[in-house]
């Protein structure tokens, strides 16, 4: 695929999703990468259903430093993989306390650093709490920047290098929200909605080799 054709292709589902945007609801860059640790694996209708309890309660890097992990592990058990996500959490906020002052880090690298933060968690924190250029791969931009022929890469690295060799850099973040929205609304996982997909046709529906390869 060539630039100019994703452009298009982006231009039609800005038209189909004119409202993209991060679905996980935060106020503070901190309570973004909590949730963005929470997401994995979990709908963000969840994870928004768990903060809104959890937040009232701990909200900051010094609140949840504190907690025990069992504690925590009982507040957010129906985000799934509870335990793990619970530890990074508490491991996280203790590095932001000790190595960055309590405040989120501004810079990918370094937040990267943080216990539980990948790549797709720190692009994630650095488009929509400090508004960077940045395109995260889950696994819904994953499934579909491979259906639509952005990418045929077998790795969200490799998806998300793709996309940046490919697409504008004043894009990217508009990009992961327009490719999220279709993949979470019409292009899913099983049965997507081809019947009234935006696009009309992409790999998934009319090439018969095209074989689906799992977001890991």
């Amino acid at each position: 695929m060539d630039a100019e054709k994703a452009k298009d292709i982006l231009s039609k589902l800005e038209n189909a999703y004119p409202d993209a945007h991060c679905e996980l609801n935060f106020s503070t860059p901190f309570e973004l990468l909590v949730a963005t640790v929470l997401s994995a694996q979990c709908t963000d209708k969840r994870v928004n259903e768990v903060t809104g309890v959890l937040f009232k309660k701990y909200s900051t890097p010094q609140d949840f430093a504190s907690l025990d992990y069992a504690e925590l592990e009982s507040l957010i058990f129906s985000c799934g993989f509870y335990r793990n996500k619970a530890k990074n959490i508490i491991e996280c906020s203790r590095k932001l306390l000790t190595d960055y002052g309590g405040q989120v880090p501004d810079d990918f690298d370094a937040l990267l650093s943080l216990p539980g933060v990948g790549r797709k968690t720190a692009n994630v924190v650095m488009a929509n709490a400090f508004n960077g250029n940045n395109i995260a791969v889950d696994t819904h931009v994953f499934r579909v920047s491979r259906r639509l022929g952005f990418s045929d890469g077998k790795t969200p690295f490799e998806v998300e290098k793709d996309l940046m060799r490919l697409l504008d850099e004043n894009v990217y973040s508009y990009a992961h929200h327009l490719l999220i929205f279709h993949g979470r609304y019409c292009c899913k996982s099983q049965s997507p909605k081809c019947s009234i997909c935006p696009l009309g046709d992409c790999r998934y529906l009319n090439d018969n080799t095209y074989n689906e390869v799992r977001h890991k």
